[in-house]
């Protein structure tokens, strides 16, 4: 069995995080996406603007209907959301012919060596690093990587909070992930 982690904020999940988790799924024969929401990233400190709890259940909705995505609470907490940690506890639920992936922006992957224990990071898991065509980046000396070029896709989750503040709804978003960021007046939308 092939296991994804594909981590973030998701403030919010969109279309674009979807469609990369697809085609990463699609492309290398995983099993499962594993959604992990960060609590408290610790590249991203008292970065995200709405709780824990939406952005989970946000990623629960955007999930639905896809039988190879699951939402996952594994960074819920109060203590720093590391990967490490995060991929220790992944891999203790899979068994040892299991294969563990990792879905990562080639902006994040350029910085894995500043991240806690990154050398057991790459030890621990494949990486699927996603980017743009052309797009170059150095790949650390031991790192398994696999590389998904993907169509541009323009999309922030910056902008999209921009926009559902200004009144405006963004295409990029789920239908049930808007419905949602409206009823809980996410954003200042």
């Amino acid at each position: 069995m092939k296991t994804a982690i594909f981590g973030g904020t998701f403030d919010p999940v969109h279309c674009a995080h979807l469609t990369v988790a697809r085609e990463a799924a699609l492309g290398f024969g995983i099993d499962k996406v594993l959604f992990v929401v960060a609590a408290n990233p610790p590249h991203k400190p008292n970065a995200t603007h709405a709780p824990f709890e939406d952005r989970y259940r946000m990623v629960e909705l955007a999930c639905e209907g896809e039988p190879l995505f699951a939402p996952s609470r594994l960074e819920e907490g109060a203590e720093r959301s590391y990967s490490i940690h995060t991929i220790e506890r992944v891999r203790a639920g899979l068994g040892s012919d299991d294969a563990l992936l990792f879905i990562i922006g080639a902006d994040a992957f350029a910085e894995i060596e500043s991240w806690r224990r990154w050398r057991d990071v790459m030890q621990a898991v494949e990486f699927i690093v996603v980017t743009r065509p052309g797009h170059v980046y150095r790949t650390p000396v031991g790192a398994r990587v696999h590389r998904l070029d993907t169509l541009a896709l323009p999309v922030s989750s910056t902008d999209l909070r921009r926009r559902l503040g200004a009144g405006e709804q963004p295409a990029e978003l789920p239908s049930p992930v808007y419905r949602y960021i409206l009823d809980k007046h996410l954003y200042g939308a």
